[in-house]
């Protein structure tokens, strides 16, 4: 009977080592998200808008704290000049929308302009999925595996936390209100993952409305899903926009 158990039980280990090992693999595609190339060339000049939070589980103020976020790492990735966020311009901006749209549709009619704007690139964002504990397997012996109480509990180890969130974003021109690209970038981690911080430096502090997620695997997606936006405009923002350096 002994020896019985004692193959079960090993019979466990041997899965939950799999599963461990899968899960590892997870977490080290993650990780290399963790920065982007070198560069030294001219920059685009950008402004953020204060973000739309549509997700039911976060607030204003983590929206406030998340854009932060992206305005720290968009200047740290040395691609872009970021200037102060002006309300007025994104007004200025839906106005013009509104007015093109119920104008004559002529091939040639010019584009409105706007007056004194303060960035070529205004950059819009709405918080649409923000879940700080997703439902998952279980961290420890048996990877996904479904026991988890009674006398296995110690053995299989806790519940496996996992972390989501999701922003929307648009690039617009600022002097014709033209959407130059809009898509959706994610970030997702679990506990599994390791480390929360290991590499993912660079985005700024999380901010009062954030502070309860550090060092937890919300932390991670959070700056996973930053990390990827700045990716996103670096590759999807025309060339002719990096035209600025330090001096002008």
């Amino acid at each position: 009977m002994k020896k019985a158990i004692f193959i079960i039980i090993c019979g466990f280990w041997t899965v939950g080592l799999s599963g461990c090992s899968f899960m590892h693999h997870n977490g080290g595609s993650a990780s290399r998200l963790a920065s982007l190339p070198s560069y030294s060339g001219p920059k685009a000049r950008v402004t953020v808008a204060d973000f739309d939070v549509k997700a039911t589980k976060a607030t204003g103020e983590i929206g406030s704290d998340v854009r932060n976020m992206l305005v720290t790492a968009l200047a740290n990735s040395n691609r872009f000049a970021v200037v102060d966020y002006q309300k007025n311009q994104v007004a200025l901006i839906q106005e013009q929308q509104l007015s093109v749209s119920a104008a004559p549709q002529a091939g040639d009619a010019p584009q409105p302009k706007l007056a004194n704007k303060p960035a070529d690139l205004i950059i819009t964002a709405s918080v649409t999925e923000f879940e700080p504990e997703m439902s998952g397997g279980r961290a420890g012996v048996g990877g996904g595996g479904g026991v988890g109480s009674g006398r296995w509990g110690g053995l299989l180890g806790s519940a496996l936390s996992k972390s989501h969130m999701a922003l929307d974003i648009s690039i617009v021109d600022a002097s014709t209100s033209k959407s130059l690209a809009v898509t959706r970038v994610q970030g997702q981690a679990s506990d599994a993952d390791g480390s929360n911080k290991n590499g993912f430096s660079g985005s700024g502090g999380l901010g009062a409305g954030l502070s309860a997620y550090a060092n937890t695997p919300m932390e991670k997606a959070i700056r996973i899903c930053i990390i990827e936006a700045v990716r996103y405009m670096s590759q999807a923002i025309p060339v002719d926009y990096y035209k600025y350096t330090d001096k002008g």
